[in-house]
């Protein structure tokens, strides 16, 4: 006998009305060497009972007892808990019965005049069921990290975009009012200095500053896209002109509802996988059009990126440094959303975000933007 089952006493709980059987059970457990305690019990309330004392490993039962098989023991014990191991020893059950007990989760079925094998089945049972029980820890603990991951992703997010504001208004506030102050210097010199040969000069200052703020501005729309506040349609049709104007690529928008305005949180993350989107068409499609949609239809905003470029490969989506889709599916599920992707390569690529317009669902997450 393996030595992991002899190490320490095996408590067992035996759900049997013959207290011959009972003995004979006993006599088979010493010959086969186990190191053991056992309990019998006749009625379906003890039987509860002593099983959701948590105090037996094993349970033994027959089949057919006074008032009730054991299939009714079985069916009395509560589905969402672990239930231990469960053989049925009987010599009054077809083979179709047991077949149908082990569907319900009965662990195994063995014959009373097959009592030399009860080691067996034993052993195979406490087995199965120590790799049941391994392979629950493991999905707790795997669905208990995955949703620590995706708070700290909710988290980082969060703080992504404070600091981003943050440095937004010390742009606006030191750099653009800095620019803007020398532009309107250069303007007074320009008026007032008669030195024809100047000129150019200080013409040239003025542009590069012109440029400089410029640049300032779309450096503080993709860090805060204030223009948010006129509405998701807003924000991403100034997306997509001035990723035409950037690109050259034909960027058609088109919206089911131009006044949609869902929570911040749901329009920041909407936005965020626009300018993603778009910023990988710019990099790796090569493609000469781009589809926007957005839609609000079913109490869902769906908002739909395609272009008709050279497509991803499952390789490429899956690639270890494939960081932006990825990050695109964590920021999805910060606002119980998720996002598709779907190619063929050399048939373009679609992005999609699904996001349930519900205030309930989302409420969580529009305080962490705030």
């Amino acid at each position: 006998m393996d030595a992991q089952h002899t190490a320490a006493t095996l408590s067992i709980l035996h759900l049997e009305d013959s207290a011959q059987d009972h003995r004979l059970v006993c006599r088979v457990l010493d010959k086969a060497g186990f190191q053991y305690s056992i309990s019998r019990v006749e009625t379906l309330a003890t039987f509860t009972e002593a099983v959701l004392s948590g105090a037996y490993a094993l349970i033994l039962a027959d089949y057919r007892l006074a008032g009730f098989t054991a299939v009714d023991a079985w069916s009395s014990l509560p589905a969402n808990s672990l239930r231990p191991p469960f053989i049925l020893l009987s010599g009054a059950i077809g083979e179709a019965a047991a077949v149908s007990a082990i569907q319900l989760g009965i662990s195994d079925y063995l014959h009373k005049d097959n009592l030399a094998q009860l080691e067996r089945v034993i052993l195979r049972a406490l087995d199965v069921y120590s790799a049941h029980k391994a392979k629950e820890k493991a999905s707790l603990e795997l669905a208990v990290s995955e949703r620590r991951l995706s708070e700290l992703t909710g988290y980082l997010q969060t703080a992504i975009e404070r600091e981003r504001a943050s440095i937004s208004r010390e742009i606006h506030d030191d750099i653009g009012g800095s620019l803007a102050a020398a532009k309107l210097d250069l303007a007074w010199i320009s008026r007032h200095e008669p030195d024809p040969t100047i000129q150019p000069h200080l013409q040239a200052a003025t542009d590069m500053i012109q440029h400089a703020l410029g640049a300032s501005q779309r450096i503080m729309m993709n860090l805060r896209p204030s223009i948010l506040d006129q509405g998701l349609f807003a924000a991403v049709q100034w997306l997509a002109s001035s990723f035409e104007r950037r690109t050259g690529i034909k960027t058609t928008l088109r919206a089911t509802n131009e006044d949609l305005c869902p929570e911040k949180a749901v329009q920041l993350t909407a936005y965020r996988t626009a300018q993603e989107a778009l910023t990988n068409i710019s990099k790796y499609a090569k493609c000469n059009q781009v589809q926007i949609d957005i839609s609000d239809a079913e109490q869902f905003l769906t908002l739909e990126i395609s272009d008709n470029g050279v497509g991803i490969s499952s390789q490429e989506m899956q690639k270890p440094d494939a960081f932006g889709i990825r990050g695109l599916h964590e920021r999805a599920k910060t606002v119980g959303g998720w996002l598709d992707i779907s190619s063929r390569q050399g048939f373009g690529t679609s992005v999609i975000l699904s996001v349930p317009l519900n205030a309930e669902m989302n409420q969580l997450t529009e305080a962490q933007f705030k």
